[in-house]
């Protein structure tokens, strides 16, 4: 920790940028950068690094290029406009240790518009609440890393090792957004990512893996109905089955360590579906998608297989599937769940930071989704850190992040980037 008096100083520079940091906040929410259309976000978040005098890296990702990575996801969308921006801030004479700071732009559907009570990108401030989709998942934070790092200097200081500030996309789908700075090169002694963990630091966190069953039938008149094959219908044993298998990782007796205090840590989502052409017509297809929790340390391949054996298992017991069975498709989300090593020197450090800030120490939580901590952590062997504001209805209605939270957040940061960087004198 720096001493108290420069700790001091830090504090009060956050809270003097504090209102160009809304600004920014505020322009990156009213970016719609849902699946594909993250360009303008990245475009900002490039811009305002160089503002910052950052030597800033943007670059197309091709997903050839990172295909042989064993962190990559399978991808089934354009990445015409997939763009990673990696702004670094390298001394002449690098002292400290080094650090990622790591946050995504991108944002998953508002759903209906007319559900929401205030514009789903309007950014509205109310209080001390910002509301919009990804104002708190996770576009506050990943502004509040810049201005962390410009509280340094505005306190008249600046890092005493390399830092680099990464801004990425497809977080909320495959991860290749992040992937794509390992595949690049980026690397660094530690990784800070500002998600929105509620002040609490997380210790670990669950796999996802994405499933798409497709489902024939056979289409007749509906005054036939019984001649034909409903294909939606069909699908009925196989989301049972698939719970079935849900309830089974989560008995007591096969949970994580880290999970054992959670009643539901893992859960089997039918997330979306479609299915027939018309309706006095059975349907003749039906296509449904499944987002699949696992417990760090377990292969996705393990999971495929299991989710492929129960769904050949349930369509032998249906007299139609059982001689027309299904078709799986991996696409999305075929990704490790990760838990960040005991006795890393960051998370003492973060500790201290943290309470300095808040004046009470720093709570743990597993949390049962994902973030893009597990590529550093997993394959470059860096500990990667999860930690940020408080925030409410994450990829729901009226998403919001609560705007003290977001200041005592980028106060801790900057405390952790100070010292775990080393500081130099402006």
């Amino acid at each position: 920790m720096p001493e108290q008096s420069v700790a001091a100083e830090i504090m009060r520079a956050v809270d003097a940028g504090f209102d160009a940091q809304l600004q920014l906040s505020q322009e990156l929410v009213r970016c719609p950068s849902t699946r594909g259309q993250e360009a303008s976000a990245q475009d900002l978040m490039a811009h305002a690094a160089r503002d910052f005098g950052y030597a800033v890296d943007m670059w197309h990702i091709d997903p050839d290029e990172i295909a042989k990575h064993p962190g990559f996801s399978p991808v089934d969308v354009s990445y015409e406009n997939a763009l990673t921006v990696v702004a670094s801030w390298r001394p002449e004479n690098p002292k400290g240790r080094s650090l990622i700071l790591n946050g995504h732009v991108d944002v998953v559907p508002i759903g209906p518009e007319k559900m929401w009570t205030r514009a789903p990108f309007g950014a509205e401030i109310d209080g001390d609440w910002m509301y919009g989709r990804g104002a708190g998942d996770m576009k506050t934070g990943t502004v509040s890393a810049l201005f962390a790092m410009d509280a340094l200097k505005r306190a008249g200081y600046r890092p005493g090792g390399i830092v680099h500030f990464e801004s990425v996309i497809e977080e909320e789908c495959t991860g290749n957004g992040a992937l794509s700075t390992l595949v690049r090169g980026y690397k660094a002694d530690a990784v800070l990512i500002p998600e929105p963990t509620g002040e609490t630091f997380t210790q670990a966190q669950v796999g996802v893996v994405w499933m798409r069953v497709k489902v024939a039938g056979i289409p007749v008149h509906v005054a036939h109905a019984g001649s034909g094959q409903n294909a939606i219908e069909a699908c009925i044993p196989l989301w049972s089955a698939l719970h079935a298998l849900e309830d089974e990782w989560n008995l007591p007796e096969n949970k994580h360590p880290s999970f054992k205090d959670n009643p539901h840590p893992l859960n089997v989502v039918i997330s979306q579906i479609e299915g027939g052409d018309w309706t006095s017509s059975v349907p003749a297809w039906c296509t449904f998608e499944v987002r699949v929790g696992l417990y760090p340390g377990v292969d996705p391949a393990t999971i495929q297989a299991q989710l492929t054996e129960t769904i050949a298992k349930a369509s032998k017991s249906h007299t139609f599937l059982a001689n027309n069975p299904p078709e799986i498709e991996w696409q999305g989300f075929l990704s490790p769940g990760y838990e960040v090593p005991e006795g890393t020197p960051g998370e003492p450090l973060l500790d201290r930071c943290h309470e300095t800030v808040f004046g009470a120490p720093l709570g743990r939580r597993s949390s049962t989704a994902l973030t893009d901590s597990r590529f550093h952590g997993l394959y470059n062997q860096t500990p990667s850190y999860v930690y940020g504001a408080i925030a409410e209805n994450v990829h729901g209605f009226d998403e919001r992040v609560n705007l003290p939270s977001v200041r005592r957040v980028t106060a801790a940061m900057a405390l952790f980037i100070a010292d775990w960087c080393g500081l130099e004198k402006i």
